[in-house]
């Protein structure tokens, strides 16, 4: 593919400011249409400095990641550039012009070899399937309709477990923010997760509304984690640290906030075990 198609009609990049990070990065944003991810990269430099310093503590050179949601490309880029060319990243992203700025960053950056982009979402099992656009947050696309206001565009599924169960033998840190699809994203992941000889850390946007809204629970999905029998942390993106929970916990959080109509409360998550101080 040539690279100069990917950059037309770009805005202007955004250096990374990035604390911890050897590499100097530029992030291709969306305009003024996108009022959340964009906006705040636009004016901090950063997305998520907590769950970016995560990830940078959790990655190391010759490390896989796996990136579910992948948006325009921020953490994808980011992790490609630790892990290097003896690493890999794989990075699912369904929104077609969100897939355009990934696909431009990577070539931004020079990590296009390093990562394996894929225009589709991470679901139970192969098929077809919709996705209802947000006209202001581009990053809030989901795989289910809640009104009639947004238009879809037509999406490819993959059980994620049979995509990668061929092109991955570790897997070091797994990303799922998919805006209520987590459960199913996991479902299929699992068999997968469950055969690797380590678990992987998974780093994950729990948001009972919304799972609720795409078939399942927050209940339902901290169940199916507590599968993988490692420790859960609560992701505290205000005082930055790791607050330990357990799987019980979470459910019953989950159950709470699903007692009051329209609750739409969240909260990241951390499966495994906390990085190293």
């Amino acid at each position: 593919m040539d690279c100069r198609s990917l950059t037309v009609n770009l805005p202007n990049t955004v250096p990374l400011n990035i604390p911890g990070l050897a590499a100097d990065l530029n992030l291709y944003i969306h305009g003024e249409n996108d009022r959340f991810v964009s906006r705040r990269i636009a004016e901090e430099a950063i997305w998520e400095p907590y769950e970016t310093s995560l990830l940078i503590d959790l990655l190391t050179p010759g490390g896989v990641f796996v990136d579910v949601g992948a948006n325009i490309g921020y953490f994808s880029v980011l992790a490609a550039s630790i892990v290097g060319d003896d690493g890999a990243v794989f990075a699912f992203e369904p929104d077609p012009e969100n897939f355009r700025l990934l696909q431009a960053n990577l070539a931004l950056n020079d990590l296009q070899q390093a990562v394996t982009a894929v225009p589709a979402a991470l679901a139970e099992r192969d098929g077809a399937g919709q996705l209802y656009l947000s006209k202001d947050n581009l990053g809030d696309h989901q795989i289910y309709a809640v009104d009639d206001q947004r238009e879809s565009v037509e999406i490819k599924l993959l059980d994620g477990g049979a995509f990668l169960q061929d092109r991955l033998q570790r897997l070091d840190l797994l990303k799922v923010d998919t805006q209520g699809s987590e459960y199913q994203v996991m479902a299929g992941l699992l068999p997968l997760l469950q055969a690797l000889a380590k678990a992987p850390h998974i780093l994950l946007e729990l948001t009972p509304l919304s799972l609720r809204q795409a078939g399942s629970s927050g209940r339902a999905l901290v169940e199916l984690l507590g599968q993988l029998r490692q420790p859960f942390w609560i992701v505290d993106h205000i005082e930055h640290r790791l607050v330990a929970s357990s799987a019980e916990e979470l459910a019953q959080w989950c159950d709470d906030v699903d007692a009051v109509f329209g609750d739409a409360g969240f909260m990241n998550i951390l499966v495994g075990q906390a990085p190293a101080a």
